[in-house]
């Protein structure tokens, strides 16, 4: 296991992609309540509290009880409290928000005096940061949408050349639950082309200036410095100095000139939440670039979170990886110098090994104390935060995708002042308590955790994207709260419908007796008690039945089962899945879908009741895989998907629901797993060093990559092999190059064949002797 390292703070991330998912299930003759939920410590307990959300990515608290959710299409909702359960639509975005992997609206602030009880303070404002649906100079919507989602039509391909997109910082003004007036567009900027590292978080320091992050909005699966694109986007599409976009955007502030425009991509901004511009007494406010003036901070990959420590206004920044390391960096209150956390040219504290060679980079690495290194470092395969109480969240990949601070509440003491994190990938909550040497797991199986924070009774909270679910972490002492399990026999049926609830499944903690009461139509009034109770249906619908249970401490759970009801026998639909018929695709290939359905009288049900979505599984192993929500596709029964690269291994699931008159749902889920290519780098002689998608290897090596995917191979132009210097002269495959770099050589290659073997050779360099006279 890797130590984790407290210092000062640095760069890189690795390539986060979290994107919201619909968790489609079929229903069964019988059905369980879910109760279960991460495993926490004890008296903890894990609490879902706004439910039926639509891939929310961020939520806030106002001083008046309220809660403010933005889901990633743009949609803001507004809850008078943690008990509302029909929220108000306070703003759609929808059109102007580019809600297509890991882009869309993630960033969501609420003004400090949102609620000030002074109408003459007051200010009712709403901040929004999102992906806008349009490159620099154009305007929304550009990119294609349709069911649900945004689209990248191929040409220019997702991962191939790149849809183009900027980013958006907006003002809204709220009057009561609803927006009110025009949306005020304070910035939009960040050149972005590849669909993750989008923009990040919004937050006021205790100042009450409005600080910003964003990602590099570069490519996730090779090193990128501005080389990529094609016919249908143009090369360097961002307007940067060869080798100098890309990644490299992320230190566009050291590379300022008359053709170089300064990119916000991978910085921390510091704003006047009036107007936008610079605060005043910004490290680099004198600067007469107004984007560098903005910046507290650059060279972060993708830091989409982070959190203000309310005891002091330092600021922690968790900042996503690329191939081996999470950072968590720190930013000081009251800086005087624009921070560098040096990514591209560092991941966590070592060099990158897929930039190291670049001119951009050599420069920085000879700037003594030019870079601030993580405040704490953990790698892709460490089993973070394992202790004797708590086993270890699955590692094999990471995301750091929310970071928050407790300060006030009813936690032990000993959590005061702690450091939370959440990693997204690894469904897991970490915390650092002061004083202690490193992390530990504070919550195992926190499902897909996309933001976190404190609210309500300083208890933590955090938003599950594809569960569309808001959770409560609270602490219940001395007693152990208990666990609901419902079942119900049969869930649908002809009405009468009489359906028997037993709850015998339910259990406690502390093993004290429970009362069990039942809502059989979802009133919120409980309509009988007991462990088993039977109810009778007479009207045709669709029922949420609950129990609730409760223990002698008056601590309470519970679980829900929906009941379908119809004038007839309802059964769920009978699905056949057409297309694709091989179970194998290629990138840049069109994956074609196609189905038809039919109820259990054989009648077919029409195209507009069918749901598709495309969800990528990336693997570390066979079993551990994080999702990315690729597309869905609504009211039609075919379609096509352009397949995407993406790291190796990984696999695609179409799923196709279908719903029927009654209300009943089918699903059908067919995986497809990618054609691969063997490649296999050697040198003459071997025993050298290459870099291959930014990992350093020594020839001969072989990878496997995704058939019609991209490989970008880099080299030291000199390097030494035995106490002999080598000199590279070209690849065996092609003719000798003329003016090879003085820095490092680099090879663009796409995997068209199953197997192929690339050679880099060397020579000898010879030394001259100078003869002095």
């Amino acid at each position: 296991m890797q130590p984790h390292q407290l210092r000062g703070n640095s760069s890189l991330r690795r390539t986060w992609r979290w994107l919201a998912l619909l968790a489609l299930l079929a229903l069964a003759p019988i059905s369980t309540g879910r109760a279960d939920g991460p495993t926490l410590p004890a008296n903890f307990v894990d609490t879902p509290v706004i439910s039926g959300l639509s891939g929310p990515t961020e939520f806030q608290f106002a001083d008046d009880g309220r809660v403010f959710i933005a889901e990633k299409s743009g949609v803001i909702k507004v809850f008078d409290s943690l008990s509302d359960t029909t929220p108000t639509i306070f703003a759609d975005l929808s059109r102007q928000v580019y809600n297509y992997w890991d882009r869309g609206l993630l960033g969501l602030a609420l003004d400090p005096k949102f609620t000030d009880p002074d109408p003459q303070k007051r200010r009712p404002y709403v901040y929004v940061l999102y992906t806008y649906n349009a490159p620099p100079g154009q305007v929304e919507p550009y990119w294609p949408g349709s069911g649900g989602s945004d689209r990248c039509p191929d040409p220019p391909g997702a991962t191939k050349d790149g849809c183009v997109v900027t980013g958006r910082l907006s003002r809204l003004t709220a009057n009561g639950n609803q927006m009110a007036g025009a949306e005020q567009v304070l910035i939009t900027d960040w050149c972005q082309q590849f669909p993750s590292h989008s923009i990040g978080t919004l937050a006021f320091d205790r100042s009450g200036a409005l600080l910003v992050s964003a990602g590099d909005g570069a490519n996730f699966n090779v090193p990128d410095y501005g080389q990529l694109g094609g016919s249908s986007t143009p090369l360097n599409p961002c307007s940067d100095p060869p080798n100098e976009g890309g990644a490299l955007r992320a230190q566009d502030a050291l590379t300022t000139g008359a053709n170089d425009p300064t990119s916000l991509d991978g910085t921390i901004l510091r704003l006047d939440p009036e107007t936008g511009q610079a605060k005043s007494d910004n490290p680099s406010a004198g600067s007469t670039d107004p984007n560098i003036a903005r910046m507290l901070a650059q060279g972060l990959r993708n830091p989409f979170r982070f959190t203000i420590n309310p005891s002091n206004g330092d600021i922690y920044i968790g900042d996503v990886g690329w191939k081996t390391w999470e950072e968590i960096n720190y930013l000081p209150v009251g800086a005087t110098s624009r921070a560098n956390f040096g990514w591209p040219c560092y991941e966590g504290i070592p060099k990158q090994d897929g930039y190291k060679n670049l001119a951009l980079c050599q420069t920085l690495y000879n700037q003594s104390g030019a870079v601030s290194q993580p405040l704490l470092v953990y790698k892709h395969s460490d089993t973070l935060g394992v202790n004797d109480s708590q086993p270890y969240c699955q590692s094999g990949g990471s995301a750091v995708s929310g970071v928050a601070f407790y300060t006030d509440g009813n936690y032990p003491d000993v959590y005061h002042g702690a450091l939370f994190f959440a990693d997204y990938s690894r469904n897991c909550i970490y915390v650092k308590t002061p004083g202690a040497a490193s992390p530990v797991v504070f919550a195992r199986g926190a499902p897909s955790p996309i933001s976190l924070k404190t609210g309500p009774d300083g208890d933590l909270f955090y938003l599950d994207i594809n569960g569309g679910t808001l959770h409560r972490i609270r602490y219940i002492s001395p007693n152990s709260p208990p666990i609901a399990v419902a079942r119900a026999t049969p869930t649908n049926g002809i009405r009468p419908l009489r359906v028997t609830f037993d709850g015998s499944d339910s259990r406690d903690g502390n093993g004290d007796p429970l009362t069990y009461e039942w809502d059989f139509d979802g009133d919120g009034q409980y309509d009988a008690s007991g462990v088993t109770v039977v109810h009778t249906y007479d009207t045709p619908g669709r029922y949420t039945a609950r129990l609730r249970v409760t223990d002698t401490s008056q601590a309470s759970a519970s679980a829900s089962i929906d009941i379908t009801v119809g004038p007839t026998a309802p059964n769920p639909p009978v699905i056949n899945l057409l297309e694709p018929a091989t179970p194998l695709y290629q990138v840049g290939t069109a994956i074609r879908f196609s189905g038809s359905a039919t109820d259990s009288d054989n009648t077919p049900i029409p195209a507009e009741n069918f749901s598709w979505s495309l969800r990528l599984h990336h693997c570390y192993t066979l079993t551990n895989c994080h999702v990315h929500d690729l597309f869905s596709l609504d009211g039609t029964d075919s379609g096509s998907y352009v397949a995407p690269e993406h790291e190796y291994p990984n696999y695609i699931e179409i799923v196709l629901t279908v719903t029927n008159r009654y209300g009943l749902s089918a699903t059908t889920v067919k995986r497809l797993d990618a054609l691969t290519s063997d490649l296999t780098f050697t040198s003459q002689p071997v025993g050298l060093n290459m870099v291959i998608n930014g990992t350093g290897v020594t020839t001969p090596y072989t990878t496997r990559v995704m058939r019609g995917g991209a490989v970008v191979v880099s080299g030291p132009q000199m390097q030494m092999l035995d106490g002999t210097p080598f000199i590279f002269a070209g690849w065996a495959d092609l003719p000798p190059q003329n003016a090879p770099s003085t820095v490092g050589w680099t090879r663009d290659i796409t995997a068209n064949a199953p197997t192929a073997t690339y050679t880099a050779t060397y020579q000898i360099r010879i030394f001259v002797p100078v003869v002095r006279r």
